[in-house]
Formats: C-alpha cells, sequence, structure tokens
C-alpha cells in the first residue's frame, strides 16, 4: 500500500456500524476528497485485483461484509425474488 494511502486510513476512526458496499465507496471519497467516481473505479480496481486469491476465499470474504461488496469484487449481485 502507498504510504499516503496508509496515513490516510490509519489516521482515521474507524466506523461504528458496518458499512454497504456503496457506503464504503462514499465514505472513502470524502475522507481522500475524491470523486465518487473515481473511488468506484480505484476501489473496484483494487478488490477485482483480489480474484487471485481463488473464488473460495473471495466467497467466503463476500459472505462477511454487508450487502454491495460484490459488486466492487467484480461480482454480480442477485437479488433473491421475493
Amino acid at each position: 500500500m502507498p504510504r499516503e494511502a496508509a496515513r490516510v486510513l490509519t489516521a482515521q476512526i474507524p466506523a461504528t456500524r458496518p458499512l454497504t458496499g456503496w457506503a464504503f465507496v462514499t465514505d472513502l471519497a470524502a475522507r481522500t476528497g475524491a470523486s465518487l467516481a473515481a473511488t468506484r473505479w480505484d476501489t473496484g480496481s483494487v478488490f477485482a485485483a483480489t480474484t487471485c486469491a481463488g473464488p473460495g476465499l473471495i466467497t467466503r470474504i463476500l459472505h462477511r461484509l454487508p450487502c454491495g461488496y460484490v459488486l466492487l469484487f467484480g461480482r454480480a449481485e442477485l437479488t433473491p425474488a421475493a
């Protein structure tokens, strides 16, 4: 991780509640001063690169995250039929 990014991330107070995927992107954009579009693109690029870890690990990670992160990992998010 670049030092500048590490400083930004470690200097912030952690969220007190779980953030949805979009709330994570919005919060990150606000903290870094980047546009929402750029932050969404950058976040998706980083998370999509984690697919090298293998689909099993990524699936386990996604099951532990709040809704909305699946798209950031480059996967389709399917909503169950009502």
